[in-house]
């Protein structure tokens, strides 16, 4: 078993007090009426595999609906022609504008503080993070103009979505963030987007056997929630109430409890309150 006990300490430091980045608005973790989950707006983060049509319908209803304007954003999914457009055709043939669907693909941190460049996010009121690889969205967006108009969009009510790396990145550490592969869980690139403030986020988790791969990190780093999603499964969050869509299980990692807690679609909690809860479900 891997053991990610030295590489916790200087990165768990160096995230929560260490950089100046993290101070900045998209990770700060003080002066919030949240614990973990955003202020205003909603996010739907999704666990990979197959996005279920329950999952795409409830994107485009908390975006606005059939008139929502939408940024697909398919860093993640690497440099080649296929921009994993599955996103973008099942979110087109549920607009009634197909057009108002926006694939955003910016090259590099100019770009990403470029007004002409970022400017499909000034009026849109959902984003959507293809899957791939994590790391390839943070060089590209984090702590930008970018990245400013996303907290913008959340602020006047809109949603932030995204699968697999999309899900991830949601997070404000960075799980799975390596450039070598996945399988280092804490690596050379550890800061989210900070969606959901002191937060990690897994995804594939029975699918892969991952379920316990963050036990060890919440142990050492109790200031932090964990979420693992199975694949075809998603959380939505306003606030820091979350509730499961889904085919499968989500797991909730918290230092208050002795194992993870397991919860199914149509289940519902507030995740400020965990220190109350029990662990339970299938493990």
């Amino acid at each position: 078993m891997r053991t990610i006990k030295r590489i916790l300490v200087a990165t768990i430091l160096t995230t929560l007090f260490g950089t100046v980045a993290f101070a900045q608005k998209p990770t700060a973790s003080t002066g919030n009426t949240t614990v973990h989950g955003p202020e205003k707006g909603s996010l739907l983060i999704i666990g990979g595999g197959t996005v279920t049509p329950d999952i795409w319908d409830r994107f485009v209803e908390l975006a606005g609906g059939k008139n929502a304007e939408i940024v697909v954003i398919t860093n993640a999914s690497g440099e080649e022609d296929d921009y994993h457009s599955t996103a973008i055709v099942e979110l087109q043939k549920r607009l009634d504008y197909p057009f108002l669907v926006t694939r955003m693909h910016l090259k590099n941190i100019v770009e990403a503080n470029d007004p002409d460049k970022i400017a499909p996010l000034k009026t849109a009121s959902g984003i959507y993070f293809t899957g791939g690889r994590q790391w390839r969205i943070s060089e590209v967006y984090l702590n930008t103009l970018a990245h400013q108009a996303m907290w913008d969009l959340l602020s006047r009510g809109g949603v932030i979505a995204g699968s697999s790396a999309g899900a991830s990145i949601q997070g404000s550490l960075l799980w799975r963030g390596d450039t070598s592969g996945p399988d280092i869980l804490i690596g050379d690139h550890t800061q989210g987007l900070g969606f959901m403030k002191m937060t990690a986020i897994d995804q594939h988790i029975l699918v892969r056997n991952r379920q316990h791969d963050l036990d060890a990190f919440i142990k050492a780093a109790p200031g932090f929630l964990g979420i693992g999603l199975d694949e075809s499964t998603a959380i939505e969050v306003h606030g820091d109430e979350i509730m499961v869509l889904g085919k499968s299980y989500v797991a909730i990692h918290h230092k208050d409890q002795e194992k993870f807690r397991f919860l199914r679609a149509g289940q519902k909690i507030d995740v400020s309150a965990l220190s109350n809860l029990g662990s339970s479900g299938p493990k």
